[in-house]
């Protein structure tokens, strides 16, 4: 979208269902999900907003025999990213590593979102339940519009 929010431009039509997309902490690179491949692609942004695309590469790949696919993403200030996938919550290093998975039990993980005073409880939704996990990291604060 340009500035005087006059022009949308397609960015990319090689998803088959992107479901998800998250900054890291620095915003210099733009995760999308693609819930329908079963994985987290990344791309280097640009100076200018747009993506690099030459830098699309493949994340990390969360599928696996068990169910659930990628839905839902958020980024801790560390930039550790938090998404949904085969069997529960993932949570990946910078580099996609895998540190470790939630497991929740539900056939899907479909929303993520982090809160609380220190921004440090990470609330994620399946179909039918809502859960709460305290973590030692904070999540990327949402900016709020402070009233009055």
């Amino acid at each position: 979208m340009t500035p005087d929010l006059g022009t949308l431009a397609l960015v990319s039509d090689s998803f088959v269902g992107p479901n998800g997309l998250a900054f890291s902490p620095d915003e210099r690179v733009l995760y999308i999900n693609d819930i329908r491949r079963g994985h987290i692609r990344a791309f280097d942004m640009l100076p200018n907003g747009l993506l690099a695309k030459q830098t699309d590469r493949v994340f990390a790949d969360l599928r696996g025999t068990e169910p659930g696919g990628p839905d839902g993403m958020k980024v801790d200030v560390e930039g550790n990213v938090f998404c949904g996938g085969a069997g529960g919550l993932y949570i990946l290093d910078p580099k996609g590593k895998k540190l470790g998975r939630i497991v929740h039990g539900q056939p899907a993980t479909t929303n993520i979102a982090f809160g609380g005073d220190d921004w440090k409880t990470l609330y994620f939704t399946t179909r039918s339940h809502l859960f709460a996990v305290k973590l030692n990291v904070a999540g990327l604060p949402v900016p709020t519009r402070k009233s009055g």
